[in-house]
């Protein structure tokens, strides 16, 4: 099976899990875990490896993290080295709301190259500025 784990700082992990929740249903390839505002290092690994605890030696692992080279995600892929899954794991920073959807959409394929690929390019393709038409001559929806 292939696992999509979330992690962040704050609250952003378990409520970006809890947007795919709405669109994609409730999951359990969909794993999240959050470093909290005054919680420690120690106890954020603590969590994080019952979280992990379900993953399987023959699994795989996408990890998607809110910041390359922050706490959440630094510690959870020394969790998964830990657990002999990182040569089966993937790691994204900069994780985004498309991004994540684009991986859950397609979880389980055959091609996870293709899935990172499509999820990468997805989260990238989101970001950019809304053009704001503001004629007040006219009523438009945005």
């Amino acid at each position: 099976m292939r696992y999509l784990l979330l992690v962040s700082h704050g609250t952003f992990a378990p409520g970006l899990h809890s947007v795919l929740d709405m669109l994609v249903g409730k999951r359990e390839d969909i794993l999240s875990c959050s470093l909290r505002d005054g919680e420690g290092a120690d106890e954020y690994v603590a969590e994080l490896e019952k979280v992990v605890e379900k993953i399987g030696a023959d699994d795989e692992v996408i990890v998607m993290g809110d910041i390359i080279g922050g706490s959440p995600l630094t510690n959870a892929l020394n969790v998964l080295a830990g657990r002999g899954l990182l040569a089966h794991t993937r790691a994204f920073g900069g994780v985004s709301l498309p991004m994540a959807l684009t991986a859950a959409f397609d979880l389980q394929t055959d091609d996870p190259l293709a899935l990172c690929e499509q999820a990468l390019s997805e989260g990238q393709a989101a970001m950019r500025e809304v053009e704001l038409d503001l004629n007040e001559d006219e009523e438009e929806d945005l």
